[in-house]
């Protein structure tokens, strides 16, 4: 009989091919050391399927209760192994027992066969007998246990940690492998006329790239300082390690930088593609429009972020539509020539369980990785986040390269997570720098809301920054005259709409002032007279300072720190008293001397936490890793929220209405107008009856009268204010 692996419309795929497409596909994905291993786990995936039970639901649609992808487990069991072959062969099976609902965690050899881990699946041999007896498979199908001589190079080590460290990371990427090919080919089977290929002209992008350059101002100091720089970065990139340091001033033209320097790296190694992390959306949006306006039409660029939808206007032509369409689906897997991301996708995509977030896994080899505003990175992940980016580096073939104007001294992390790797720095002459200190930084002790309010009406253009978003509202009410407010409480779309309208108000030179939370520190374009920052980490205020004098077309520009004694959280504090400390020792809180002594109080700080985060703990074997456990460790944002959908506009009331009718799967229309609340902040507002449940899990806002597109929702209104 033709055992049978998918039907559709009358036509059908037979076990056997789907299991040799899938073994092809997923060969092709992997690095040399592990293709066999890639083959094999794409070969065997699915023997289960050639079980009576599993045959008799597809051919009859009747519902046996038949787990298909344990028996390519057990099977590999029963192989005679040496004992390098048994190290590697949980491997193997955490990657073919997971690859429909995710990498299971080891567990021990107590766990029953009811267990959903490892130890307790293989147990379930008496499932598969008589009626669901999938011995079929060796009339088909035959295999042998590959080579893993060349693996086992790379996992051996005396610390046993970096043993358990790299076979979990190589146990994720043979499971990216796997799933992207199973997905691949069953996609390829159900909608054989589907085009994913997207366009990937990179010799025209660099053209267009040096184009850009070439209309660059070359008139003052700063802009010749600027050149010089660029072309520091790209002379000793020519010779660099695959770890890139590119730490230069804000507004020294970094992001430019930083894409010529991929370019040059691609064409030097024949890198497949560029993928820009950044920690921030609202940073990604307008990297994506400088990108597009420099690249044209020659390179298709994935921006995968909860605020993007994919949407194409109503008048929009065939091309664009199938664009977004091809687009849409790159998201699966990052098949795709330049992709802008944020850090929490990209360590989702190396850490999490499930096959949605790590098929995008493989396609990091042999890419060029630009980690944007790095010193963002999660302090107390720095030990996940650092072996990462290491192992991707190292054993993946690719080049990365670390951007921010306040560059942490990452050294004494990575010779101990990253000791394959080495870095270089690549701007060895820091003496252009001087022309970037285009303001000023002043301690105001004892301040409060008021006096800072007050003393910001002496300047025309002014920028306030507090640390709490309740904060920020209640600054905003003190203003007079033109006034704008930005915080999270705000949907993103109403945020971007108020960026444009004060970067048309500084361009017009018009007086204004703007208060905000954090969210404007980086990424967003914009040029103030004078910054007033709520004291914070030292990242932060110069972070803000960037935001001062930004072009330089004044003298000099002031930040003034100003300090309400106001209580804050206590990661926070710390680093708000190390500022503290500085100021009162009379340092220079913009020099280099300053930001390395405060970054390697920090690491002192939190060695500690740092350290203990590994997915090892003492005398782990590879059959016992906590895959599940850990992945529920690797946070990027502390504070988990719930968004709440504001329906104050068509599009918002279009995507609800279409996701109620089931015309619409996806909740990602709905993002740019959601906003997050905490949990507590949630259950408030429920309590309340503020929100209610539109759909199953979508919150809705009930009374628009609870949300002002200048100040966002707030939950905490009194009701007779209310009409």
């Amino acid at each position: 009989m033709e055992y049978i692996a998918h039907k559709n419309n009358g036509t059908t795929q037979s076990v056997k091919e789907h299991l040799e497409n899938t073994a092809r596909l997923a060969e092709s994905f992997a690095i040399e050391p592990m293709k066999e291993m890639a083959y094999l786990e794409g070969l065997i995936h699915d023997l289960g399927k050639y079980a009576d039970a599993f045959q008799d639901h597809i051919i009859n649609g009747k519902h046996n209760k038949y787990e298909h992808s344990t028996p390519s487990a057990i099977e590999l069991g029963k192989f005679q192994l040496t004992d390098a072959e048994k190290l590697i062969l949980p491997m193997l099976q955490y990657c073919v027992m997971g690859h429909h609902t995710g990498i299971p965690d080891g567990g021990s050899d107590y766990d029953p066969a009811d267990a959903s881990t490892l130890h307790g699946r293989l147990k379930r041999e008496a499932e598969y007998v008589g009626s669901s007896d999938y011995s079929a498979y060796k009339n088909e199908i035959n295999f042998n246990f590959p080579n893993v001589d060349m693996l086992m190079k790379n996992l051996l080590s005396k610390d046993l940690r970096e043993v358990i460290e790299k076979y979990a990371f190589f146990t994720r990427y043979l499971f990216s492998c796997l799933t992207d090919a199973d997905f691949l080919d069953t996609e390829k089977f159900f909608s054989p006329d589907i085009d994913r290929k997207l366009k990937s002209d990179f010799n025209a992008a660099d053209i267009c790239l040096n184009e850009y350059k070439n209309n660059f101002p070359f008139e003052t100091e700063l802009q010749k300082a600027r050149s010089r720089l660029l072309d520091q970065a790209i002379e000793n990139s020519a010779n660099s390690a695959n770890i890139s340091i590119l730490n230069m001033p804000t507004g020294s033209g970094k992001t430019y930088c930083s894409l010529k320097l991929a370019f040059e790296k691609m064409k030097a190694s024949g890198k497949k593609r560029i993928i820009y992390v950044i920690p921030y959306t609202s940073i990604i949006e307008q990297t994506s429009k400088t990108m597009s306006e420099i690249f044209k039409d020659n390179v298709d660029i994935l921006r995968h972020h909860s605020n993007y939808t994919f949407e194409y206007d109503k008048n929009a032509d065939a091309e664009e539509i199938s664009t977004l369409q091809k687009l849409k689906k790159s998201t699966e897997n990052w098949d795709a020539p330049i992709i802008v991301t944020t850090s929490v996708q990209f360590f989702q995509s190396l850490y999490q369980y499930r096959s949605s977030a790590l098929r995008k896994m493989h396609n990091m080899a042999d890419s060029v990785i630009i980690f944007d505003e790095v010193h963002l990175l999660p302090i107390k992940l720095l030990q996940p986040c650092m072996r990462a980016i290491g192992y991707v580096a190292k054993y993946l073939n690719s080049d990365v390269i670390f951007l921010s104007a306040t560059m942490p001294d990452y050294s004494m992390l990575f010779e101990r997570y990253m000791p394959d790797c080495v870095s270089t720095d690549l701007i060895s002459d820091r003496s252009d720098f001087k022309y970037f200190k285009k303001c000023t930084y002043d301690y105001i002790k004892d301040a409060s809301y008021e006096g800072i309010v007050e003393r910001s009406q002496q300047f025309d253009s002014n920028l306030i920054i507090v640390n709490k978003k309740k904060t920020a509202r209640e600054v905003y009410k003190m203003l007079s005259g033109n006034r704008f407010h930005l915080s999270t409480y705000m949907t993103p779309c109403d945020r971007m709409l108020v960026i444009e309208k004060i970067q048309n108000c500084l361009k017009c030179n018009q007086p204004v002032t703007v208060v905000s939370t954090s969210l404007i520190e980086a990424g967003v374009d914009l040029d103030f007279e004078t910054v007033f920052r709520e004291i914070s980490g030292l990242d932060s205020i110069l972070q803000s300072g960037g935001r001062c004098n930004r072009e330089g077309k004044r003298e000099n520009g002031n930040v003034y720190v100003f300090d309400t004694g106001e209580p804050v959280k206590q990661e926070l504090e710390f680093r708000a008293g190390l500022v503290r400390e500085f100021f009162k020792a009379g340092y220079d809180i913009s020099a280099d001397e300053t930001v390395d002594k405060y970054y390697k109080k920090l690491f002192k700080h939190y060695d500690e936490v740092i350290e203990n985060i590994s997915i090892y703990k003492d005398g782990m074997m590879p059959d016992r890793i906590p895959f599940r456990e850990y992945a529920d460790t690797i946070r990027l944002i502390d504070d988990e929220s719930i968004g709440v959908v504001i329906n104050n506009c068509d599009k918002a009331d279009e995507a609800l209405k279409a996701i109620k009718s089931g015309g619409l799967k996806s909740v990602r229309a709905l993002q740019p107008y959601t906003v997050p609340l905490r949990i507590g902040e949630f259950q408030n507002a429920r309590s309340k009856g503020i929100i209610s449940e539109y759909a199953n899990g979508i919150y809705v806002l009930n009374n628009n009268d609870y949300y002002k597109p200048d100040t966002g929702l707030d939950i905490d209104m009194a009701d007779d204010k209310i009409d």
